[in-house]
């Protein structure tokens, strides 16, 4: 592919309008890059000249980007930033070791993190660097080689598969489960109910997929995340609708109790996605190995996780 040289202006040239235009100064941009004033300003002007348009208006109190500048100037810090960590990774990960992981809050400190010690220890020359995040994982720009995220399949440039379901069972302090004398009864007035935000139907759903009526009037209290929703169970403030492998420490140590073994059956899904380009990764294919034979032959054990099987158009557990 042949390129006009004209819109490949040097490195030197794009970082002294970078460092320019976040100094403001010539003089600045010069002690930042450690030359001459007089080199700063070449380096602007030659840039300039081979782009064709004027991008400082210079004046006895010193210079400020044109309009077209500060659009430009702001695209030029983001290949540079993108430059930069491209030779971050490269120096601090030569034989490509690493793993940048994007996975939601709770299933990273609730189950993965717990676990993660095991894939160290069978692979103690790699590295996993965490993002915790809700919203969908920007791999190009993040960077990222593996996300871990409970939305369904199509991420643009990237391939999912089904890695583990999350049905939800409803749980309260023992306190509470003791005066409700262990059950859910929809007609019980004191009855009260904690939701989560995302998951705006789920009693709805639970209530109709036992036959039940759904409490007419209750004050449901509605929380952000799992991590608050289980603190407010556990806190005896009312009743929760959560997934075991989540609580499962709750219910180990007596903190929280199930009030019914039936889950949620509409539950939402884990996906392991990543980049098709990052799919041959070495570091992520033994990853994604190590979740898949850890999710295997925990899938019988109720007390450890509550694997729901792989749905209709689902991928298989099995990679």
């Amino acid at each position: 592919m042949n390129v006009d040289k004209k819109l490949l202006p040097s490195i030197s040239m794009l970082a002294a309008l970078d460092a320019t235009a976040r100094k403001g100064s010539f003089t600045r941009a010069a002690e930042e890059l450690s030359v001459t004033h007089g080199a700063i300003s070449r380096q602007i002007q030659a840039l300039e000249s081979q782009l064709g348009v004027s991008l400082f208006v210079r004046s006895a109190r010193g210079v400020q980007l044109t309009e077209i500048g500060e659009k430009y100037a702001a695209e030029v810090n983001s290949v540079l930033s993108t430059l930069r960590n491209a030779s971050l990774n490269v120096i601090s990960d030569p034989k490509g070791s690493t793993i940048d992981l994007s996975v939601m809050p709770a299933f990273g400190t609730r189950w993965l993190i717990p676990r993660l010690p095991d894939f160290l220890k069978q692979h103690s020359d790699l590295t996993v660097n965490f993002v915790t995040r809700h919203a969908s994982t920007r791999f190009e720009e993040d960077h990222i080689d593996v996300a871990i995220h409970n939305c369904e399949p199509g991420w643009a440039g990237a391939e999912s598969t089904f890695l583990l379901g999350e049905p939800a069972y409803p749980v309260c302090s023992p306190e509470l489960s003791q005066r409700l004398s262990g059950q859910i009864l929809p007609d019980d007035p004191d009855l009260p109910l904690l939701g989560l935000k995302s998951r705006p139907d789920a009693w709805r759903d639970w209530f109709a997929e036992g036959g039940l009526e759904e409490p007419h009037e209750h004050n449901m209290m509605i929380f952000e995340n799992f991590s608050t929703l289980t603190h407010a169970a556990g806190a005896g403030l009312g009743v929760a609708l959560l997934p075991r492998f989540l609580v499962n420490m709750e219910l180990e140590r007596g903190t929280l109790t199930e009030l019914s073994k039936r889950p949620t059956a509409n539950e939402m899904a884990y996906y392991f996605i990543t980049p098709r380009k990052k799919k041959a990764y070495e570091p992520v294919l033994l990853f994604r190995r190590w979740l898949y034979d850890t999710i295997e032959k925990e899938k019988n054990d109720d007390t450890a996780i509550n694997v729901a099987p792989a749905r209709s158009g689902d991928a298989e557990l099995r990679p």
